[in-house]
């Protein structure tokens, strides 16, 4: 048996006027997830444990099967796995933003602009965060660069029990009431005011200014925690896996899982992202390996940025290009099961992550099932006649074993 799970990262949303109603996976031409749904085990499932934050980490997490009461230590030390930084015993791994933040004239006011910078790119980023480095790294604090607008602080022996807010939830907000809180708030609220200094005259900057590009004119610290420690998918299920993703949130979780991490020229998280690449690496994996996990950013993205249009182009190609893909190469196995579905909602209306149960369905090549009637969105979750996971992290068992 081969088993496929795909991700459509916060494809779910809710329903919108400028869709008379509808919600952008309504709205979306979907004819390869429909085929799923009309024909497989179709369920609502809670991804994001009551009382968490509605964080992809916490989702994904859940998804894979890990309970995130008892695993999940943060965001940051994924990521940190991600692009090969050690996180030691003592260690505090924050997740580094570059941000735009708009000033007021007299600038005693700064409202978060962008959480991406314009989704400034890697090597413009790479160069800036390395400059950071330099005037803000001391011997307990250094910083490193990842992909996009996502970087890495790491803190050793730092302080981990500080609030700090996603900037994707403040967009247009003033950021002084989402400030660090807690203790040695300090020490992130001075490098973040000083990182404004050091990026706003840098010469990428005043490049992308002249472009008229977003500048990434400040850090934004936050999804803090310590290394953790999780039992391999191998130790859970028996299973070898693979696992592709764009983030480096996903990657990381993928080597904690003990997977192998397939690299694919392209990948973004965007909306102009290798989408094909990524579903023809993972047909190509399964050959080898039992068990593999494709995840796209794209949908997630497109509803941070609030835009219906962007969000409905996401996912439109993520049917057709990722999940089309995979069923057109996944029948040359006699015997494989596909899970379908987003890790969470990020529904226009409010541009960030939101802890409503998501649909899923689990297609079975042994077993044809007839759904009339049904296509792959947020109705499923509204039916009587499905399965429903009230724990997200059962999903995978059931998924894998049948129970």
């Amino acid at each position: 048996m081969k088993y496929v799970v795909i991700i459509g990262d916060g494809m779910a949303d809710r329903p919108i006027k400028e869709l008379n109603g509808k919600t952008p996976l309504q709205k979306a031409f979907t004819p390869n997830m429909d085929k799923l749904a009309i024909e497989g085990i179709i369920g609502r499932v809670r991804t994001i444990p009551q009382g968490c934050h509605p964080g992809s980490d916490i989702a994904n997490l859940s998804i894979l099967g890990y309970d995130p009461m008892g695993f999940y230590s943060g965001r940051a030390p994924l990521e940190a796995a991600s692009i090969g930084v050690k996180i030691k015993e003592g260690d505090v791994a924050y997740r580094c933003n570059l941000v735009t933040l708009k000033f007021n004239k007299d600038r005693t006011k700064a409202i978060m602009e962008d959480y991406s910078s314009g989704h400034i790119t890697t090597e413009e980023a790479r160069e800036l965060i390395n400059e950071i480095n330099r005037e803000l790294g001391t011997e307990q604090i250094s910083f490193y660069p990842g992909v996009g607008y996502r970087h890495l602080m790491v803190w050793s022996g730092g302080e981990a029990e500080i609030e700090c807010i996603p900037p994707h939830d403040i967009l247009g907000k003033d950021i002084i009431d989402y400030l660090p809180v807690g203790p040695e708030e300090d020490v992130l609220r001075e490098m973040m005011l000083r990182s404004v200094d050091i990026l706003e005259n840098h010469h990428i900057n005043r490049r992308r200014m002249s472009s008229g590009k977003k500048p990434a004119n400040s850090l934004w610290l936050w999804g803090q925690g310590k290394k953790p420690s999780l039992p391999t998918f191998r130790e859970k299920y028996s299973l070898e896996g693979a696992l592709v993703s764009a983030v480096d949130l996903t990657r990381g979780l993928g080597i904690y899982a003990g997977f192998e991490i397939l690299n694919v020229p392209g990948v973004t998280g965007y909306l102009d992202t290798n989408y094909v690449g990524k579903a023809e690496a993972s047909l190509k994996a399964i050959e080898n390996v039992d068990f593999v996990y494709i995840h796209v950013e794209a949908p997630d993205e497109a509803g941070h940025s609030g835009n219906y249009k962007d969000k409905i182009r996401a996912i439109e190609d993520f049917d057709s290009l990722v999940v089309g893909t995979v069923i057109r190469g996944i029948g040359s196995f006699n015997e494989y099961r596909i899970l379908l579905m987003p890790d969470h909602a990020t529904p226009i209306e409010v541009r960030t992550h939101t802890d409503e149960p998501v649909p899923f369905v689990i297609f079975d090549s042994r077993i044809k099932r007839k759904n009339e009637g049904v296509t792959f969105d947020e109705s499923i979750t509204e039916r009587t006649d499905i399965m429903v996971f009230e724990e997200g992290y059962k999903l995978m068992d059931y998924f894998i074993k049948g129970e």
